[in-house]
Order: structure tokens, then sequence, then C-alpha cells
């Protein structure tokens, strides 16, 4: 069965983006405790790009089915990062965040406003308190992240990077900040 990307962010409302994040079931990952363990022979790039055994994984429905069963424990192996199974966990290496926040899109929700990403894997992440925008680095070199789910972060790229500066910059040039359901992320490393 063939995977149909949905449309194009900025056309999205926030309720066809509601929409879409329920209708997509991720499997229950965090309640599987497996004992069995094994290496994946995988790795996720810093850029996004997924890999088995030096080959890059090319179709995009595989990375996405693939990105639904990670998980982030807090062991030291690999990070933590693994492919989780009802019988057994795979480590994986991950050079940066396992996703990579590929657009953006301010909305707002009884006159708040919103910011939607979205990711590589084609999922919708709406900024929050249970999804908070992390600026990580230090104020010559920042790094942006969002969170997905569960401990599993989301590195913006240089597009939605400016796209959100353009935001915090339209919002009050001053104090680089976005706002997002009634929290203030700040863009500049503390």
């Amino acid at each position: 069965m063939p995977y149909d990307s949905p449309p194009d962010l900025a056309g999205l409302s926030l309720a066809e983006i509601a929409e879409a994040v329920a209708a997509r079931r991720l499997p229950p990952v965090d309640t599987w405790q497996p004992e069995a363990t094994a290496d994946s022979g995988m790795e996720i790039r810093a850029d996004g790009r997924w890999f088995h055994e030096g080959s890059e994984i090319t179709r995009p429905a595989m990375v996405r089915a693939f990105s639904s069963l990670l998980r982030r424990d807090d062991d030291a192996e690999n990070g933590g990062f693994w492919l989780v199974l009802p019988y057994q966990k795979q480590s994986i290496a991950v050079e940066d965040a396992p996703f990579v926040a590929v657009d953006v899109k301010l909305d707002s929700a009884g006159g708040m406003p919103v910011l939607v990403f979205r990711l590589n894997t084609d999922e919708f992440v709406t900024a929050g308190p249970d999804h908070p925008v992390i600026a990580r680095g230090d104020a010559d070199t920042p790094a942006l992240y969002v969170l997905v789910r569960g401990r599993l972060e989301a590195r913006l790229d240089r597009s939605t990077y400016a796209q959100l500066a353009e935001i915090a910059i339209a919002r009050d040039a001053d104090a680089l900040a976005v706002e997002s359901d009634g929290v203030i992320f700040p863009l500049v490393p503390s």
C-alpha cells in the first residue's frame, strides 16, 4: 500500500492538523518492556536520514514505520535510543535528534498563538506545555529542538529555524522568544 503524505502544512487548519494527529495511531512502545536486546545496525544522522548497515533507507514509508517504534530510555547504550517491539528492543545510533522539524506554521486558537511543526516523518507537533521548544548551545551557535513524544526530540532545520526567528522578531525584536499554547519559549540558550 503506497504512503500518501499529508498536504502542505500552510494549507491545513488547526482542526485538520488535530485530525491528522489523532488518526496516527502509534504503537504503545512505552508500555512494552522486552528483556531481549539486539543491535539494529541502524543509524539516524543529524540531517534526519536513516541508514541500515551503511545504506540509506530511502523509502519515506519505511522511515515513518520505523520512527513509530522509537523510544529513548535512561540507559547510556547508544544514548538510550531503541526500536521497540513487544518481544525485543534493538539499539539504534542517533547523531543528534531522531527527528527533524522541517516546517512551522503560526496559527491561533481562542486568540492565543499556536505553533505547529511538521517533522521529516510527516508527523505534526503543536508546541506548548507538553511539547516545549528547547534552545541549546550558546548565543553564538544556538540549536532549537521541540519535544515530540516521550524523551524524543526534533531538531529544527535551518529554514524552520529561520521561520521561527521571523515569528519571534515580529512578536518582540528585543526578546527573541515565541509563544505557543500559552507558553513563552526563548530562542536563545540561557
